[in-house]
């Protein structure tokens, strides 16, 4: 059972979501439990506890720190990884969103869906980094990765 089955955003301190982030947010947290990739393999002949897993998402000190524990509650691993690799990609998926949320009220269907795809292109963009970011530590999926990168987003938002 190497997935997630529960996930906890620590956005305590963030400011109230835009409602379209509140959505994005909500369809990502959904689509990700429904269906996940999360292997944490072994490190240092350490026995990695089973999962399924719950995820804790939060940024501290500037880091975003991936708190992972057993449905048991057994820490599971911690990672803290630097913001500075996700800033440019991150700043630009809001840019192309707030685009996207504009053209959406507005915009022909071909226009639409050209700043669409960009913006699906900047959300891989994303999901790499982070894959990149987490070898080593967590095995996951692109779907994984793509979903976990949204979230990110929206923690990154008001951090």
């Amino acid at each position: 059972m190497s997935r997630i089955t529960q996930i906890e955003l620590d956005d305590a301190n963030l400011p109230p979501p835009t409602p379209e982030i509140a959505q994005e947010r909500k369809v990502a947290l959904f689509d990700l439990l429904e269906d996940n990739t999360f292997v944490l393999p072994a490190r240092d002949d350490r026995a990695v506890p089973e999962g399924p897993y719950h995820l804790g998402l939060s940024i501290r000190d500037k880091r975003l720190v991936f708190d992972v524990n057993t449905e048991a509650d057994e820490r599971a691993a911690e990672f803290h990884l630097s913001l500075s690799p996700f800033r440019q990609v991150v700043k630009d998926y809001f840019q192309i969103c707030e685009s996207y949320f504009e053209a959406v009220k507005t915009a022909a269907p071909s226009q639409i869906e050209t700043i669409d795809m960009a913006r699906r292109g900047i959300h891989n963009e994303g999901s790499r980094v982070l894959q990149e970011r987490l070898e080593g530590k967590v095995e996951m999926d692109p779907d994984t990765a793509r979903r976990l990168f949204t979230l990110i987003c929206v923690l990154h938002f008001g951090g």
